[in-house]
């Protein structure tokens, strides 16, 4: 993968919070402070507030938001969802990573990860990334070190992902993070006063360490 253009429609959702679940109290290191993830070309960390302006110019255009949800239509709303992704992470629910190209202070685009149940065993997660990154080779690297510390970290033994069907690129992306199309949610993906097709993509712990150890086995010693 490349690049990637769409969100996955459903796991970031800018204006609904995300349903806390029974009584589940985590206590874990990543609810108290999410921990950076650094890479050869981005680091990723927690949203802050002053990356509300960039990332609102950067998702809200037509290129980025033509089918996923739309990303708040203000700075100011941004930082309202910002400050609600740290509320969450901090509940245990939900967590949020910016992505910053190596070199760079304001967050390009943004990683959401949610829980579907308690133990976090179940997640789904969304993305977006600005047009401009398109391309580079940020993305894939932040989504490598996104999934590792959600099935390293958080324990999640199944991730899932929706994304619409006329979504190619988003689509192409989860393919080559090795994702499996599991099914299609007919007419699930409200847009343009009227419903598309959703695909449903999963990624199992199991199958995504399997194909980090073949990797590993494939490389070439220097």
């Amino acid at each position: 993968m490349t690049q990637l253009s769409r969100l996955t429609t459903r796991a970031l959702d800018y204006g609904r919070p995300a349903q806390a679940l029974g009584s589940h109290q985590p206590a874990v290191a990543w609810s108290q402070s999410l921990p950076p993830l650094e890479g050869a070309l981005v680091s990723l960390r927690e949203l802050a507030s002053t990356d509300a302006v960039a990332l609102q110019a950067l998702l809200a255009t037509p290129e980025v938001d033509r089918l996923i949800s739309p990303p708040p239509s203000s700075a100011d709303a941004f930082e309202r969802f910002i400050a609600t992704m740290r509320q969450e992470r901090e509940s245990g629910v939900s967590a949020c990573f910016g992505i910053v190209p190596r070199g760079a202070d304001a967050a390009i685009g943004l990683i959401q990860i949610r829980r579907l149940e308690p133990s976090f065993r179940i997640a789904e997660w969304g993305f977006a990334l600005g047009a401009a990154y398109w391309g580079t080779g940020l993305f894939m690297e932040a989504a490598a070190l996104v999934l590792a510390f959600m099935f390293d970290t958080l324990g999640v033994d199944r991730l899932e992902a929706r994304a619409a069907l006329a979504n190619g690129r988003g689509n192409g992306a989860l393919r080559k993070l090795g994702a499996l199309q599991e099914l299609v949610l007919r007419r699930s993906f409200p847009s343009g006063g009227g419903y598309l097709d959703q695909a449903l993509w999963t990624i199992l712990a199991a199958d995504w360490r399997e194909s980090r150890t073949v990797a590993g086995a494939h490389t070439p010693v220097h």
